[in-house]
């Protein structure tokens, strides 16, 4: 998964030899993820054809204002292309190649064709990939334009030095569809409110071991965690996810997973990572006891009872709020009485920023269900609870948060 993926993406083609480039930048684009629309100009398709496009985007090209039909009856009519819808659809738009032409109309506004409608009316991050010979590319009003395109906003993506269409070698190629993808990538990356942060994750159950079969565990289907990496993770942080025993996969390129199956197994992996982080968010429900031996063989059943002897693990929460520097703390509190009380106690008693709690009375919440119902509690004790939700959702009213505090 990437930045793109889910992402509404308009690409503008137009009249210049380049143009043959956008059916490979459209195959980029739907392979991280993207959903893709094009628009092109009279002029693009003596380069490169609509079908083709369409096909690779899965998607009708549009071109012009209005589309003649014929019905079942052998009526034509005349259907209007809203522009504005099309433009307002968008999470961001792409124009490539971006001729000298193109650019000197969107510098000045002129709108003499669908797709210029379509840019001037979009109100979404623009991408221009400007492609045009050597001298065109250095003349003064080339300059000009591309100053007043970055005024109002417009990103450009550069030009490649290399080979022309004229023969010429110089600045002026347009940039290789898997160039603009990455361009484009990394500059969302950089406006996202966690990139550069490092956030570690504890997830799921853990399993003390009884005999090499039996073990004492709990309910934890690591739901919770997981939705919190996956929204780190898209907000630009770099995520350590240390997850106990889980059936739960998350396939996202700034998410490194650790699996661990016991309390002393994610203790360590905790404090490995624990100084190089930012951000630490322990959602586990980690055993707070484990049993004193561990038999080497299968216990085997008699008709009597069986007594257990049970110690203490070590509390992971607590061993980070000793140690802590700069990094950002949450727990996790799961409750049946006192809640809040109870929560505030953990709070302070183990030196945390923030702590998320929920009760298993609330409908909707605890273990395995796919929403949760939480309350977060500040430092300051601040309390600011929310309704049920989905866990996805929960994930990022808790990041918000967190945000929110980084940047106060």
């Amino acid at each position: 998964m990437t930045v793109l993926n889910g992402k509404k993406i308009l690409l503008g083609v137009t009249g210049g030899i380049a143009a043959y480039k956008t059916a490979f930048l459209v195959r980029h684009l739907i392979k991280k993820g993207a959903e893709v629309r094009v628009v092109m100009t009279e002029s693009a398709m003596d380069f490169v054809t609509p079908l083709t496009l369409a096909t690779l985007s899965k998607n009708e090209v549009l071109s012009s204002f209005t589309k003649d039909e014929t019905t079942e009856e052998g009526v034509r009519k005349h259907n209007w292309n809203h522009h504005v819808d099309l433009a307002l659809w968008a999470d961001l738009m792409i124009i490539a190649p971006a001729t000298a032409n193109t650019m000197s109309k969107m510098a000045h506004g002129a709108c003499d064709n669908f797709l210029m409608a379509v840019y001037l009316s979009a109100d979404c991050p623009i991408y221009y990939a400007p492609a045009m010979d050597l001298d065109m590319y250095q003349h003064p009003s080339t300059t000009e334009t591309f100053k007043k395109l970055t005024s109002f906003g417009n990103i450009q993506i550069p030009a490649a030095y290399g080979e022309l269409a004229s023969g010429l070698v110089g600045q002026g190629r347009m940039a290789e569809p898997e160039e603009i993808v990455a361009f484009i990538e990394q500059d969302i990356v950089k406006q996202l409110p966690l990139n550069g942060k490092k956030v570690l994750l504890t997830a799921g159950p853990t399993y003390e071991a009884l005999d090499p079969v039996r073990f004492i565990g709990n309910h934890s289907s690591g739901k919770m965690g997981y939705a919190i990496a996956e929204e780190a993770a898209r907000l630009g942080a770099e995520v350590t996810l240390i997850s106990g025993p889980s059936v739960l996969k998350l396939d996202h390129s700034n998410v490194h997973i650790e699996r661990v199956t016991s309390a002393a197994e994610m203790y360590d992996a905790a404090h490995r990572y624990f100084d190089a982080c930012d951000i630490a968010i322990l959602s586990a429900a980690v055993a707070d006891y484990k049993p004193a031996d561990v038999a080497t063989e299968k216990i085997k059943k008699d008709d009597g009872t069986m007594t257990l002897t049970l110690v203490k693990t070590q509390d992971i929460l607590m061993s980070l709020g000793e140690i802590k520097k700069h990094q950002f703390l949450v727990g996790f509190a799961l409750e049946t009485e006192n809640e809040e009380a109870n929560a505030k106690i953990k709070l302070k008693k183990k030196n945390l920023d923030l702590i998320v709690l929920n009760s298993l009375r609330d409908e909707g919440a605890g273990f395995k269900t796919d929403t949760n119902k939480v309350t977060l509690i500040s430092k300051s004790n601040k309390v600011i609870p929310f309704s049920v939700k989905p866990k996805s959702e929960v994930a990022k009213d808790i990041l918000e948060y967190i945000i929110e505090e980084f940047h106060a």
